[in-house]
């Protein structure tokens, strides 16, 4: 069999999963090989390679752009697949391998987390349109843009990640429990205005989460509403007193935090924040820039191969 979309072109971060997507690769082109896919395998040689690869390939006329890696990898691609808030080509479409670590964004589709059993969902003609979001934050004195597949956070969760990508990659998943963890003891609230279109939030703020699907960090439930589908980001304003979002912190992983009283929650096409000082802005596990912050949902934005 062949792939009704075509040659595909395969983006590989061969540092992704401390060097496990590169070991996962001959299983990845075993298994390709088998059932006949036609493919292209490009590797990314650093930071924002694989976006412009992704659009290269659709530049080119490839239909089908497959992610080789986590949430890092699969952000980029899809940065590259975006144009303008549209996709750069309707009928290109995004595949994803998981390969060599962990993916939340998989977790929300039920993508397989087996390089091998995931190959076997780029053949066929079977696919759906997601949507994505976007954010216009402030990186250098300027505005920037940017889009993310899954979720994004303003606050301590982005704190988190960031103190997360400098802690020994051994320590896997757990490397952002133990970030909060390492992060939470210095940390104090913002005042903040989080402005909802027909309402607004104004007071203390811990974090902001803005999901597009329901896990991040490693497999934590955050947004168990959620539905890259719906038109809707799924929004978390946390405020609690630091104690009681230290007792939060366990129960994210089941999705059991919320209803919480210290949790507002809403879903919106649109919600932008100011702070009283500049918040750290990250997407997709991606430390991006610093707050004031604005997101929006770009419906049906572009098609996962599933």
């Amino acid at each position: 069999m062949s792939s009704p979309y075509g040659r595909m072109a395969l983006i590989c971060n061969s540092k992704a999963g401390r060097g496990g997507v590169a070991r996962s690769l001959p299983e990845i082109e075993r298994y390709l090989k088998e059932r006949n896919l036609e493919y292209d395998l490009l590797h990314t040689e650093g930071a924002g390679h694989a976006t412009l690869l992704a659009r290269q390939a659709i530049e080119g006329g490839t239909k089908l752009v497959v992610a080789v890696g986590g949430d890092g990898t699969i952000h980029e691609v899809v940065n590259g697949m975006m144009d303008n808030d549209k996709a750069l080509n309707p009928e290109a479409h995004l595949g994803v391998v998981a390969a060599g670590t962990g993916s939340d964004f998989i977790k929300t589709f039920g993508i397989p987390p087996t390089p091998s059993h995931a190959v076997v969902h780029l053949d066929g003609p079977e696919a759906f349109t997601i949507d994505i979001g976007k954010i216009t934050f402030t990186q250098d004195g300027r505005d920037a843009v940017r889009y993310f597949a899954n979720v994004a956070e303003v606050g301590i969760g982005a704190d988190v990640v960031a103190r997360a990508q400098t802690l020994p990659r051994w320590l896997g998943p757990t490397v952002y429990l133990f970030a909060f963890w390492l992060t939470i003891r210095k940390h104090r609230a913002a005042q903040v205005t989080v402005d909802l279109v027909d309402r607004k939030y104004e007071g203390p703020m811990n974090n902001l989460v803005v999901a597009n699907g329901q896990f991040f960090g490693g497999g934590m439930k955050i947004a168990p509403k959620a539905a890259p589908t719906d038109g809707l980001l799924d929004i978390q304003i946390e405020h609690a007193r630091k104690r009681e979002a230290i007792a939060i912190m366990p129960r994210v992983y089941k999705g059991q935090h919320v209803p919480h009283p210290d949790i507002f929650e809403a879903k919106r096409v649109k919600a932008s924040i100011a702070s009283d000082r500049p918040l750290r802005v990250e997407a997709d596990g991606e430390v991006l820039g610093y707050s004031p912050a604005t997101f929006e949902i770009l419906r049906d934005a572009i098609s996962l191969k599933v």
